[in-house]
């Protein structure tokens, strides 16, 4: 399933509207917000992580008790994390979402 450009906007909350990673970033968070799963994406600040240097990476990490996500993207030594409000009603639901977004994630990034 190819994303329409920049549809995750119409699935963005808060006061945040930066994406690192640039076209990776975007291209990624239109995949995730293209999944019907997925009611909206918060991006939070961008901050520094230290020395190390690196290439684009997206994860989606462990969902909270009430099944939302958080996705991590990291670019050199900045990262961010996106809140991800999920259609999920508990931690099962949101694990099998989790699993799912990074399949597709890892997909998107190996192309």
């Amino acid at each position: 399933m190819s994303p329409q450009p920049d549809s995750w906007k119409s699935k963005r909350g808060g006061i945040h509207t930066t994406i690192i990673g640039e076209r990776k970033g975007r291209k990624i968070a239109s995949l995730v917000a293209s999944q019907e799963s997925v009611k909206k994406l918060i991006p939070g600040i961008i901050q520094s992580k230290g020395p190390s240097g690196g290439s684009f990476r997206a994860k989606v990490l462990r969902p909270d008790s009430r099944g939302n996500l958080r996705l991590l993207f990291t670019q050199g030594t900045s990262y961010q994390e996106i809140i991800l409000v999920t259609t999920a009603a508990d931690l099962a639901e949101g694990e099998a979402i989790s699993d799912e977004l990074n399949s597709l994630i890892e997909k998107e990034l190996d192309e």
